[in-house]
C-alpha cells in the first residue's frame, strides 16, 4: 500500500510514530577478503544485516534465505541465527544491533494491564529489497565512525543516522515490490501476525499480495501448508496461550476479544480444535509446576506448550526458550544431584521429568519423595513414542494427538513441495565431530528427511546400524547427490570440514547453480526432540525448495 508520495500508507507501519530505536552497535565482516560467519546467536536484540559486496546464506530458527548485495535481513530477539559469507574477493557485510521501544495495552479494564505491556513488533522481519546498496554503504560508513568516537555529540550523531537509515528502510519495504512469489507470502504471512487482531478477510489479505483470491488460496496453501484463514487462526490460539500463563490472569472474555473473537463459545470451539483441550482445561494445566531434570526433555515440553518451572542451566536451548516462551521464569538447575534436590525441596514442583538410564536408583527414590516422577527411557522409545509417553503421564494426551496430527499434515504438505526431481537425488546425511564422522540415519535428522519427507538416502547409508562411522575418503567419494553435514564448532572438526569442501568431487554445484553440500551448527539440529524434528520440516522446505 503506497501513497502518492511513495510514503507507506498508515496500515503498513501505522505505530511506527509510537516507537522509538537505540542503536546497541555497528559492526563489519572481520574478514573481508575471505569466509565470515556468525555462528549460534540466541538474540537478546533486534539485528539488522546489510551485505554490501559477496554472498552467503542465513538460517533464522532452521530457516533458510540468501545473503546478497539489494536485499537487507532483519532477525529479532530470541531467534536462533547462524550466518555465513563464502568465497573469496572483496566481500563486506555490516550488522547493526538495536533494541525498539514502544508499548500498548491489555483490555483497558484490568488494573495489572501496565505490569503487562506488550511490546509493538517492529514492523518487518527478514528479507527485504532495498533500492540502493550504495546509499545504505555510506549511511552505515558514516554512522560506525560517529558511534566509535569519544565525543558523546558524536555518538548521538549515530542515533540520528540509525534513524535515517531506518526511516530509508522501512520506505524502501513499502515501494519495493518483489516479483518473486515466495517473498509475497512472506509478506502476506508477516502482515497477518501483524495484525491479526483485526478482522481479516481473504479479499483484504489477496489484496496485500496483489493477485487474485483464487491464486492467492493457492499460493499461501503450497507455500505453508495450510490456508491463510488456518494460519490466523493458529496465530491467534498461540497468542491466546501466552496470555493465559499463571503469572497473567486475565478472564477468558478478555483474552478472547485481545486476540480477535468476539464470540467467545466460537473461540472455545478454535481454540480446542487447535490445541485439542478447552481454553479452561489448558489454564489449568498452565498453572502447574513442571521439572525438566534433563535438558533433552525440554524439547517435548515446548510442543505441548509447556515452559517447565526448571531446567538445567547448561543446556544451549535453556536461553532461548526462555527468552522465547517467558523471560525469567525457569529456575535453572545446577549439575550435580545433590544440588539440584535441594533447589527442587524449596520450588514444591508438580511433575519432575528425568531420563531413566541417567539417574542412579537413589536419586529417583529422592525425586520420588518431591513429586510425581516420570522417567522417560531415551533408547527404547522414538521421539513420537516419548511425546505420547510425556502426554500421557503429564495429563496432555488430547494436545499429544492434536500435535503429532499437525505434525503429520505438515509433512505431507513439505513432502509434496519439494520438488519431485530431487526427491531422485541420493542424500548423505554425516555429524563432524573432531575427527569422527558419523552418519545420521536414524534416531536423528534421517527419520524427518528419510521417512517423514521420503528422501533417498545415499547407498553407504546402512540403516540398521545404530553408530555407522566413515572416513573423509569414504565421505568425499560417496555416490550422494547431496550432503548435509551437522559440523561441530571445535578446531579438530572445522579442519575436516574445511578439507572436505576442497574435494574435487564436491566443488562443483547442482544444475541450479547452488552448492551440493549444506552445513549447519550441532545445535539444535543434534536434538532428537518433537520440537526439532518439526524445526527439520522447515529446514527441509528453505534449503531444497526449486533447487533443481
Amino acid at each position: 500500500m503506497i501513497s502518492k508520495d511513495g510514503i507507506p500508507h498508515t496500515g503498513t507501519f501505522g505505530q511506527i510514530d509510537q516507537m522509538w530505536f537505540r542503536l546497541r552497535s555497528i559492526t563489519q565482516n572481520n574478514n573481508p577478503k575471505g569466509e565470515w560467519s556468525l555462528r549460534l546467536q540466541f538474540l537478546e536484540s533486534h539485528m539488522l544485516l546489510i551485505p554490501i559486496f559477496g554472498r552467503g546464506w542465513i538460517t533464522v530458527d532452521g530457516k533458510y534465505a540468501e545473503l546478497r548485495a539489494g536485499f537487507v535481513f532483519v532477525c529479532l530477539p530470541g531467534q536462533l541465527i547462524e550466518a555465513r559469507l563464502e568465497g573469496s574477493g572483496d566481500q563486506r557485510l555490516y550488522i547493526l544491533r538495536f533494541d525498539v521501544f514502544g508499548q500498548r495495552d491489555l483490555p483497558e479494564d484490568h488494573e495489572q494491564t501496565s505490569s503487562s505491556e506488550l511490546i509493538i513488533p517492529f514492523p518487518m522481519e527478514g528479507e527485504a529489497a532495498i533500492a540502493s546498496t550504495i546509499t545504505y554503504s555510506k549511511l552505515c560508513e558514516a554512522i560506525a565512525t560517529s558511534m566509535g568516537s569519544m565525543n558523546p555529540l558524536q555518538r548521538l550523531h549515530a542515533q540520528s543516522g540509525f534513524y535515517e537509515l531506518l526511516y530509508n528502510l522501512l520506505s524502501d519495504v513499502g515501494q519495493l515490490q518483489l516479483s518473486d512469489t515466495d517473498a509475497v507470502m512472506e509478506r502476506v504471512k508477516t502482515y497477518i501476525e501483524q495484525h491479526y487482531r483485526e478482522e481479516l478477510t481473504i479479499r483484504l489479505l489477496a489484496g496485500e499480495a496483489g493477485t487474485s483470491e483464487r491464486h492467492f488460496i493457492r499460493l499461501f496453501k503450497q507455500k505453508f501448508g495450510l490456508s491463510a484463514i488456518e494460519y490466523l487462526t493458529e496465530y491467534r490460539i498461540r497468542q491466546a496461550r501466552s496470555l493465559m500463563l499463571p503469572q497473567t490472569n486475565y478472564e477468558l472474555k478478555d483474552i478472547a476479544a485481545y486476540v480477535g473473537y468476539k464470540d467467545i463459545p466460537y473461540f472455545r470451539h478454535k481454540f480446542k480444535q487447535i490445541t485439542g483441550v478447552a481454553p479452561a482445561t489448558f489454564m489449568r494445566n498452565a498453572k502447574l509446576k513442571i521439572v525438566a531434570y534433563h535438558g533433552s526433555l525440554i524439547g517435548a515440553l515446548l510442543t505441548l506448550n509447556i515452559v517447565p518451572c526448571a531446567a538445567p542451566a547448561d543446556h544451549p536451548w535453556t536461553e532461548y526458550y526462555r527468552r522465547k516462551y517467558e523471560p525469567g521464569a525457569v529456575l535453572p538447575l545446577a549439575q550435580d544431584d545433590n544440588t539440584r534436590i535441594q533447589q527442587l525441596a524449596l520450588l514444591h514442583p508438580d511433575f519432575i521429568l528425568g531420563l531413566e538410564q541417567s539417574l542412579r536408583p537413589d536419586i529417583q527414590q529422592q525425586l520420588q519423595e518431591l513429586a510425581p516422577t516420570y522417567l522417560v527411557s531415551w533408547h527404547r522409545m522414538d521421539w513420537r513414542t516419548q511425546l505420547r509417553f510425556i502426554g500421557k503421564c503429564l495429563g496432555k494426551a488430547k494436545e499429544t494427538a492434536a500435535w503429532l496430527d499437525k505434525y503429520e499434515r505438515k509433512a505431507e504438505a513439505v513432502r509434496a513441495d519439494i520438488d519431485h526431481e530431487l526427491a531422485k537425488d541420493k542424500l548423505l546425511i554425516a555429524r563432524i565431530s573432531g575427527q569422527k564422522i558419523t552418519v545420521l540415519s536414524n534416531r536423528s535428522l534421517g527419520e524427518v528427511l528419510y521417512d517423514d519427507l521420503h528422501l533417498l538416502p545415499a547407498s553407504v547409508v546402512n540403516r540398521k546400524l545404530s553408530h555407522q562411522t566413515l572416513t573423509l575418503e569414504e565421505l568425499g567419494s560417496a555416490d550422494a547427490d547431496r550432503l548435509l553435514l551437522i559440523v561441530d564448532e571445535d578446531v579438530h572438526s572445522q579442519a575436516v570440514w574445511s578439507e572436505l569442501r576442497d574435494k574435487e568431487s564436491w566443488k562443483h554445484p547442482d544444475p541450479a547453480g547452488y552448492s551440493r553440500i549444506d552445513h549447519l551448527p550441532p545445535f539444535p539440529w543434534t536434538e532428537y526432540t518433537s520440537f526439532t524434528q518439526e524445526l527439520i520440516l522447515d529446514l527441509a522446505l528453505s534449503l531444497w525448495r526449486n533447487r533443481t
